[in-house]
């Protein structure tokens, strides 16, 4: 009944809506009038017969014979008496039992339907919904956002201008409002005042659009947005967009960071304070092979290994644990230490050949642009000369051409990037790749998050998606520094220390055990504890710095909630 209000207010809002309720109406005054006069007749024909029955009786016979139940009670006795029943009979079923239902449901049900599906789409938020994230449109970044959204305690609501997309989100268990993008009024109903973060994931021109609108009505709230062409950061900025980024450009360089043809093997990817995190593919190193007790590195160098992480398999590091060529080792320490690394494996094997980059799109470009900032060969090969036009170092050809591969040479390549747009091309490319060369280095980029683990199976040593990478870059936006992703489903997050865990030992925590996570470091006032002591216990405004699979870091955050 809540809703029945908001039906028939779209009922009559609605133009066409109120033509067919015209149409159904003129249809029933019709029906009508047929009624009425062929009561009329009936009285006149039993006249005729000497025959007298009330008024009631004859509304009683024309409906009973139009319907065809045909009680048998009052019937005529002369011919034109039954021929004036044939044509009640006749005209009965084409007008009630066709023509009735068929406008009933045409021109009243159906609208009424529609009308009850979409008053269930909301059309505004309560006033008590505060800091929120709204959020413009619903792609694979959104679907990504809205579980970091969800895992940190975020509220948020999707704009979505169709009603039948926006039923299908609410069906699906999500905030949405519907509204057009861009009506000043959608934000107004979204309570843009009282938001925390607009993120507008759209195209350049609609972002903009969007943006504008935004800072018109709401001054002082932060906007983030994606910008696909370079022109269009500065133009956003002038629009009034708090941050601006370039997600395929970030996934691009986040690629080209991962590749063996690096300087420094050991990829610094976090620092907080004094302590850095790096991860370092451990192939063509002198580590492959070797135990964590063989390499006694935290003797040696100083450095800490904190976790392993071998083609979409996260692990804690123990003693015993053998390295392999496809491990990933993550490093906890200073930069002098990780410096010491360097030094240590970069004696052994040199790379000159040049990386390859298999897509020239704008993830390909970004990472032959970082790589060429690094002073690493590479080769791009996209078989539309188009999209390479007036790039360096690039050949013509499918990637699957195993002459453009030999060509590209692939034979010497430390890595191969396969960046392409298709998540069943990048799975295809990666199984012949990994079939061509089985020691090369394949780093690949996912389209979307439930293809993962499909290329770790096919041989990607490692996994970059711009959807995940994206929705952590706007959730450090709300918490500085909060989450990391060292690889597509690798994390490094903080974390207040729980009530539950405050006077209680690493040991006795049961942190590891419980959730996979592992504590790095902790934050204690002006102090920052890298490694910190098992036996030591937390104390209540302490943080920690924990490393941990997407699963693992969802499993801590669900038992040791910081609203708690």
């Amino acid at each position: 009944m809540k809703y029945l209000p908001s039906q028939i207010i779209y009922l009559m809002q609605n133009r066409r809506t109120r033509r067919n309720i015209r149409t159904l109406f003129e249809f029933l005054f019709l029906l009508g009038l047929f009624i009425v006069a062929y009561s009329l007749l009936f009285h006149v024909i039993m006249n005729i017969e000497g025959r007298y029955y009330s008024i009631i009786t004859g509304f009683y016979w024309t409906l009973t014979v139009m319907s065809t139940l045909g009680f048998g009670d009052i019937t005529f006795e002369s011919d034109i008496g039954k021929i004036f029943s044939i044509i009640v009979l006749l005209s009965g079923i084409v007008f009630l039992l066709i023509m009735l239902p068929f406008t009933f449901i045409q021109f009243f049900y159906a609208p009424w339907l529609e009308a009850q599906s979409k008053s269930r789409a909301p059309r505004q938020l309560p006033e008590n919904f505060a800091n929120h994230v709204i959020i413009t449109g619903y792609d694979p970044i959104t679907i990504a956002l809205i579980g970091r959204l969800r895992q940190y305690g975020h509220d948020y609501v999707i704009l979505i201008p169709e009603v039948q997309q926006a039923l299908d989100l609410v069906d699906q268990g999500l905030q949405v409002l519907v509204g057009e993008l861009d009506d000043p009024d959608t934000y107004l109903r979204a309570r843009v005042n009282e938001a925390a973060l607009v993120v507008a994931v759209n195209d350049d021109m609609k972002n903009t659009s969007i943006t504008f609108i935004v800072r018109s009505i709401a001054p002082n709230v932060p906007i983030a947005a994606n910008a696909d062409l370079d022109d269009s950061i500065d133009i956003l900025a002038l629009a009034g967009c708090s941050h601006v980024f370039q997600f395929m450009n970030m996934l691009g360089q986040s690629l080209a960071r991962r590749t063996l043809g690096r300087r420094t093997l050991a990829n610094i990817t976090y620092r907080y304070e004094d302590l850095v995190i790096a991860a370092a593919p451990a192939m063509r190193t002198r580590l492959v092979g070797r135990t964590i007790r063989e390499l006694s590195l935290r003797q040696k160098l100083g450095v800490n290994v904190v976790g392993l992480w071998n083609r979409g398999q996260f692990s804690l590091p123990r003693p015993e644990t053998r390295i392999e060529s496809s491990t990933v080792l993550v490093f906890a320490g200073s930069e002098e230490q990780l410096a010491a690394y360097d030094n240590y494996v970069e004696e052994t094997h040199p790379v000159n050949a040049p990386v390859l980059i298999l897509g020239g799109g704008r993830v390909g470009k970004a990472a032959a642009i970082a790589l060429q900032e690094e002073g690493i060969a590479y080769r791009i090969i996209d078989k539309n000369p188009r999209i390479i036009e007036g790039v360096d170092n690039t050949i013509v050809g499918s990637a699957a051409d195993h002459g453009v591969l030999g060509r590209a040479g692939i034979a010497d390549a430390p890595s191969v990037f396969i960046t392409t747009h298709s998540d069943e091309m990048n799975i295809y490319l990666t199984i012949y790749c990994r079939r061509l060369r089985p020691d090369i280095q394949i780093i690949c980029r996912s389209n979307l998050d439930r293809n993962i683990n499909i290329l770790h199976a096919a041989g990607a040593d490692l996994v970059m998606s711009h959807a995940s990478m994206a929705a952590n870059t706007i959730i450090n936006l709300l918490s500085p520094g909060k989450v990391l992703m060292l690889t597509e489903g690798l994390n490094i997050f903080r974390h207040k220390v729980h009530l539950h865990l405050v006077g209680k030992t690493l040991i006795d925590s049961g942190i590891r055990e419980n959730t996979g996570c592992s504590v790095i470091a902790v934050r204690r006032q002006e102090r920052m504890l890298i490694n910190p002591d098992p036996n030591e216990p937390l104390q209540t405004d302490d943080e920690m710095i924990m490393i941990g699979t997407a699963e693992s870091e969802k499993t801590f955050t669900t038992m040791y909630p910081e609203k708690s």
